[in-house]
């Protein structure tokens, strides 16, 4: 069977153009810190109608380590303590909630681009921490978690003696 170089063109020129359409779209997703943009051409036609989603790698997070603690910090804009939920299970931190929709009652959306969304997300420790002594607070929505290390996961200092 011959096929024309047309068709051999045309079929690489549609491979092309969705190879572009996914870089822009992981540009735009990359530039805005990791949220998906909601009006984007690529998602439209697939999103019409979802009233909420679902966002696995939202919050972003920070884990650092103090020495005796380990620090958390989330990026949750437009959330209420009410709103989030604080799990740790063996060495494993959950974060999850749920954004509602804001509408005061009687007005009727024109423009969404703060939408509805649910996350659950899961972070393995680097070590053991003391869940009793866990503290949380949030503030220009930021999302702090403070947890303690365990006794045996803490630093120790050793003493060098000569050998004299």
């Amino acid at each position: 069977m011959l096929m024309r170089f047309g068709d051999v063109n045309r079929t690489f020129a549609t491979m092309d153009e969705l190879r572009r359409r996914m870089d822009r779209l992981f540009d735009e997703y990359d530039s805005r810190g990791g949220a998906w943009p909601r009006s984007t051409f690529f998602f439209e036609p697939f999103e019409a109608g979802h009233a909420s989603r679902t966002v696995a790698t939202w919050p972003r997070l920070t884990v650092y380590d103090k020495g005796d603690a380990l620090v958390i910090a989330a990026d949750v804009p437009g959330m209420k303590e009410s709103d989030i939920k604080l799990e740790i299970d063996q060495d494993v931190l959950t974060l999850s909630g749920e954004r509602k929709a804001d509408v005061p009652e009687g007005y009727a959306i024109h423009k969404r681009e703060r939408a509805p969304v649910k996350f659950s997300r899961s972070v393995a420790l680097p070590c053991k921490v003391d869940a009793e002594k866990a503290s949380a607070a949030l503030k220009d929505g930021v999302l702090t978690l403070t947890l303690a290390k365990s006794p045996e996961a803490q630093p120790r200092r050793i003493a060098v003696k000569s050998g004299s």
